[in-house]
């Protein structure tokens, strides 16, 4: 009896574990080795190749580097408790996501660090700093994805992939229905706003098929279910930055959908696409707004569009993807349009474990001021260990 006990505390603890690839070491510690440890690390090395950016400009530039490099340890206590702190070391990188540069310092950080508390099924609590519940391709596992990375488009305003805060979420009716809500920092730069308001997020999705019952996505689940997923998001933060002497309010709303289904004999079958609109109340029309509220992570609205095929005797797997974004204004150019396109593959050494992916894409300005067009190929060898 006490054995069967043990087992099952084991394997609720390790079901808290579930959400990342399952490669590293484990040690159990406490009464009845209730706790579990688990250390496991994730590397993305690439080499990089730009058409431009060397010489004078014009020439092709090429790099290696970690696109990321990462320790993880996982803890669970029981059936009820997790614990999950990832860190991250980034070097010296010259070729970005939108041109070549003398590159960033270093930087050692606390990427993730959040408790997990599960009363059941349909309640969990999470506290600390993890991934806000918004679009789904940010929530996606970063290990896990379709094509060579999330797009680098979809990020929030005034904040990176991660928000510090608290989040209930669970499932329901026979894990068909999954609901998320969140409060989190948001902007927080305090001094600089005009007032020191939360960020709220709603999340939901409902899976017609086998369920996605996790916090986190994947981007393919590499024939093992089948899957049809449909959901939507709501997200806001009042006062959040400048516009002239008001105060602009920030708001976001996506739609997205996931499907994968795998054919016996004849192969898997991904789809994917979102579109989300981030709304600053038209900040960047005022004089003299905040800086933020127009580039990259400003104004916007877009979508992305993404396939992909697996081999049925053969662990390749073909992908495309299509982005397009409308910016408020980007470097000088207002309404500006940006057109993502990339091609590639993935080749599963040991799942997702040790993999090699190649992508070439593009990236196209509908008016290039201050700009110009770039073609990247990139190379990647993942390891989970």
């Amino acid at each position: 009896m006490a054995s069967f006990k043990k087992s099952g505390l084991m394997a609720a603890a390790f079901c808290l574990l579930a959400s990342t690839a399952f490669a590293g070491p484990v040690w159990t510690f406490g009464e009845n080795d209730k706790g579990l440890l688990k250390l496991d690390y994730k590397g993305q090395f690439q080499l990089n190749t730009r058409d431009t950016g060397a010489g004078d400009g014009d020439e092709r530039a090429t790099e290696f580097n970690f696109r990321r490099n990462r320790l993880a340890l996982m803890g669970a206590y029981g059936q009820n408790f997790g614990l999950y702190v990832q860190t991250e070391y980034t070097e010296d990188k010259n070729i970005g996501p939108f041109g070549v540069s003398d590159g960033d310092d270093s930087e050692f950080q606390i990427l993730d660090a959040v408790m997990r508390f599960k009363y059941n099924n349909a309640l969990n609590l999470w506290v600390g700093k993890f991934k806000y519940n918004l679009t789904r391709e940010n929530l996606e596992a970063c290990e896990m994805p379709l094509t060579l990375d999330r797009s680098v488009l979809i990020r929030a305003p005034f904040v990176s992939t991660r928000d510090k805060g608290v989040a209930l979420w669970g499932n329901l009716f026979n894990d068909v229905f999954q609901y998320r809500l969140d409060a989190m920092n948001g902007r927080n730069d305090s001094a600089s706003s005009p007032e020191s308001n939360l960020r709220y997020s709603a999340r939901a999705h409902v899976s017609l098929l086998d369920p996605e019952k996790d916090y986190g996505y994947k981007g393919t689940y590499m024939g093992e279910k089948k899957v049809l997923t449909i959901g939507a998001a709501y997200q806001t933060e009042s006062a959040v930055a400048y516009a002239g002497a008001k105060e602009a309010d920030y708001s976001a709303w996506t739609v997205d959908a996931f499907g994968e289904y795998p054919i016996e004999e004849v192969g898997t079958f991904t789809l994917s696409g979102a579109y989300v609109k981030y709304d600053l109340d038209d900040a960047y029309q005022n004089g003299s707004p905040d800086a933020e509220v127009t580039g990259i992570n400003g104004e916007k609205n877009g979508s992305y569009i993404k396939a992909g095929y697996m081999l049925p005797n053969l662990p390749l797997q073909l992908f495309a993807r299509a982005e397009n974004w409308s910016f408020a204004k980007l470097n000088d150019a207002y309404d500006q349009e940006v057109d993502m396109f990339g091609v590639g593959f993935n080749y599963y050494l040991r799942g997702q474990n040790l993999k090699v992916t190649v992508e070439y894409s593009e990236l196209d300005y509908d008016k290039e001021v201050a700009l110009e067009d770039i073609e990247t190929l990139t190379t990647q060898l993942q390891l989970i260990f």
